[in-house]
């Protein structure tokens, strides 16, 4: 459950891209707006479809997302923090301090002309990674706000699509509580064991909580995500079985995002990311496979940790 909390987190943290410069003034710009909006989220992933509907609220730097399927599960993000409640009770948060790495450019951004969006004049953007369209953005023109995302597989096929279906800029007259101040996450610049890039994306940070669990986050400039490395086994409800090349790992798709668990000679490892299909099997490719540890070390990991 604590894996899965922070997984929420960091896909709702903003990354920090550079894919130009006019694009990177709209995405700080977007990040910036206040605004209030239902979102729908619609995947097609290789374990089928996969669907939400969530409400935003956004406040500056401050971020709320509500699933209108649960309406006591509430995520928040802004100052550094994030946090995530149900009901009354907080479950896990974070405090996060970057240390200040950038994603080199990898995309190539083409602006795709105008649309109306919502009754209201929008800018359509088009993402190319190596020759290959990964995305395209549609901004708001008067507020800024990122209101519709689609995102591509390599074979042209569109793997997530993100909408408003509702958006009333301007800062709410009520805004949600604020959840409970965040605990500390330790950033650390070394040891890790993980390399600096992965298939083109770029370790940006790493982070040591509290009770030991390690993560490591990278991007590409737009697309993100999370490594954690556990001693603990890690139980992944409702996950399937995946055979990327002659490996094997637990996955569950969810709207957004993608979680793969597997158990290496030292210890769980966890992927989470947002990136499509062809691009999350690049990744695993380059990071440590999964491997049996033994009867004797499984056996240590259990009553030990």
């Amino acid at each position: 459950m604590r894996l899965l909390v922070v997984v929420v987190a960091l896909t709702l943290l903003p990354a920090s891209p550079a894919l130009a410069v006019e694009l990177d003034e709209l995405l700080e710009t977007s990040g910036e707006a206040a605004y209030t909006a239902e979102q729908t989220i619609s995947c097609s992933t290789p374990d089928g479809a996969r669907d939400a509907v969530v409400r935003i609220v956004q406040d500056g730097h401050q971020l709320w997302v509500t699933s209108t399927a649960d309406e006591g599960t509430e995520v928040f993000a802004g100052a550094g923090g994030w946090s995530l409640r149900r009901g009354d009770g907080v479950i896990s948060s974070a405090a996060v301090e970057s240390l200040g790495h950038n994603a080199t450019p990898v995309y190539e951004v083409e602006r795709a002309g105008p649309i109306i969006f919502l009754d209201r004049a929008a800018m359509r953007y088009r993402l190319d990674r190596d020759g290959v369209q990964r995305a395209e953005l549609i901004f708001d023109l008067e507020s800024g706000a990122l209101v519709g995302s689609t995102s591509f597989n390599a074979d042209g096929s569109a793997y997530c699509r993100r909408r408003f279906v509702s958006f009333t800029p301007g800062a709410p007259e009520q805004p949600p509580a604020g959840l409970a101040a965040p605990t500390d996450a330790q950033p650390v610049d070394t040891g890790l064991g993980l390399p600096e890039t992965v298939a083109g994306f770029q370790r940006l940070d790493q982070y040591r909580d509290d009770s030991g669990l390690r993560f490591t986050y990278f991007s590409d400039g737009f697309f993100s995500f999370a490594v954690f490395e556990a001693r603990s086994e890690v139980v992944l409800p409702g996950g399937v079985l995946a055979r990327v090349g002659d490996a094997i790992y637990h996955r569950v798709s969810s709207p957004g995002q993608v979680t793969y668990v597997w158990e290496t000679e030292s210890g769980m490892m966890a992927l989470v990311g947002d990136m499509p299909t062809d691009l999350q099997e690049a990744v695993l490719t380059e990071l440590p496979p999964p491997s049996d540890p033994g009867f004797l070390r499984r056996v240590w990991r259990t009553l030990f940790g």
